[in-house]
């Protein structure tokens, strides 16, 4: 299984201390435990700020950095080893794991982090933290320094800077390094495999759960522990629904399913999203309708490139949408009009995609100054135009309604252009009928 090195996160550390102030603090904690139901835990995952700096794996943590410290720049506070607890819980990395396994300069226990902490942050003039983010942790930042403040007639010093720390480590979080996209390219191949599974699976009388199941067992065969966010499995009139997640109805001959799911490795998201038919064939207006977002899709490829801007790949699937929609008469006028009246909206309403890393929606500025940000090498995000005719659509003519396709693939922004990493799923209409004609021959 590929993962991100230790090097790495080294690596990132020492670039995010450089952009600090001299003489400055930065503390940013592990994200909580997060309670299911009453004693029942869920599936904990760390926190992205937290994985990116330190690929610690481990909840009630605290990293604290300070550039040019003469004792060691990063500290870290975890758990301590407990081998009652870990009989319960798993093992912990302790104090010594934390130095030895994850390159912490100095480890104390968390419990100890309210008398050793002020002490590290006295005399430090800037702190920066994630600020707002984690309020129940801002609390307890503020009690670190009202200790300090306390003490200032003993000549304590507290810091007189307060700054929150996103700016400068979600603007590096936007540039993925030749390990991060090793990453997600393998992310992305698993999902691809998930996504295939589901289509050769896929037939009338199952339920969208059941789909749902051939994509997480492809996704923990694979060595992700977790989908990404999740998963749409969307039928007939449900593929009209942006964000479905009830994934309980039945697949019906005739219909579109709508699948948009990714799993995650090393923390590190992949997203896809097709639309084929139940029945493997598909009908002449959902092949209408489908081909038109594939060639939105393909014209916004064209347009993601080092030196152009976040949203012209966007205005391409706008306007060959547009034109699309007014070919096949479900818009009447003219498409500059229609574009600038945002007409398209009632069938295309959302973007046509969005910054791809650790979140899945991640981090980083799609404006700045007030322009759309220019692409560099190295960046990451989603390409997924698509096209919903809601079932109960009056203005459009009945063989229309209920057909709502998506097509979602993560690209990299290349020297030239942009690397496709998820271009091993069939797209189409010809793939995905083969693949699918094939599957049902096995099965006969």
């Amino acid at each position: 299984m590929i993962h991100i090195p230790k090097s790495e996160y080294s690596r990132r550390r020492k670039a995010l201390m450089a952009q600090m102030e001299p003489n400055s603090i930065a503390i940013l904690p592990a994200a909580a435990v997060a309670i299911r139901n009453r004693d029942v835990e869920h599936v904990y995952r760390q926190d992205s700020d937290f994985q990116y700096l330190s690929g610690f794996p481990e909840p009630q943590a605290v990293i604290v950095l300070m550039p040019g410290r003469e004792h060691g720049e990063y500290v870290l506070f975890c758990r301590e080893r407990n081998v009652e607890r870990e009989l319960w819980d798993g093992l912990r990395a302790g104090q010594e794991g934390a130095i030895r396994d994850f390159g912490a300069d100095d480890a104390f226990p968390i419990t100890d982090i309210d008398d050793i902490l002020p002490g590290l942050i006295e005399g430090r003039d800037r702190v920066y933290s994630a600020m707002g983010s984690n309020p129940e942790f801002d609390r307890h930042l503020m009690d670190w320094i009202n200790i300090i403040r306390a003490n200032t007639h003993r000549g304590a010093q507290p810091p007189n800077e307060y700054v929150a720390l996103d700016h400068l480590l979600h603007d590096m979080r936007l540039y993925k390094s030749t390990a991060e996209v090793k990453v997600m390219r393998e992310a992305a191949r698993i999902s691809a495999r998930a996504h295939i599974r589901a289509m050769q699976a896929s037939r009338a009388g199952l339920h969208e759960f059941s789909l749902e199941a051939e994509l997480d067992y492809e996704f923990r065969k694979g060595g992700a522990k977790m989908p990404a966010y999740g998963s749409i499995v969307a039928a007939g009139r449900n593929s009209c629904i942006l964000h479905y997640q009830q994934n309980d109805a039945v697949l019906k001959d005739g219909d579109l399913v709508l699948i948009d799911a990714g799993c995650e490795i090393d923390c590190y998201a992949s997203d896809i999203t097709r639309t084929w038919p139940v029945s493997g064939k598909y009908s002449a207006e959902q092949k209408a309708i489908y081909e038109l977002v594939l060639a939105s899709q393909e014209a916004a490829f064209a347009e993601i490139a080092p030196n152009k801007h976040w949203n012209q790949a966007h205005e391409a699937t706008v306007r060959v949408i547009t034109a699309g929609l007014v070919k096949l008469g479900l818009l009447q006028g003219d498409v500059d009009e229609l574009i600038a009246s945002e007409a398209y909206k009632a069938f295309y309403m959302h973007r046509a995609g969005h910054w791809l890393g650790m979140d899945v929606h991640d981090v980083g500025e799609y404006k700045v100054g007030g322009e759309w940000r220019v692409l560099e090498v190295g960046m990451a995000l989603t390409v997924e135009p698509g096209i919903y005719i809601a079932a109960d659509n009056q203005n459009v003519a009945k063989k229309w309604r209920g057909i709502g396709v998506r097509i979602e693939d993560d690209v990299v922004v290349t020297k030239t252009g942009c690397e496709i990493l998820t271009s091993g799923v069939p797209k189409t209409v010809a793939e995905i009928e083969a693949l699918m004609a094939a599957a049902r021959t096995c099965a006969a």
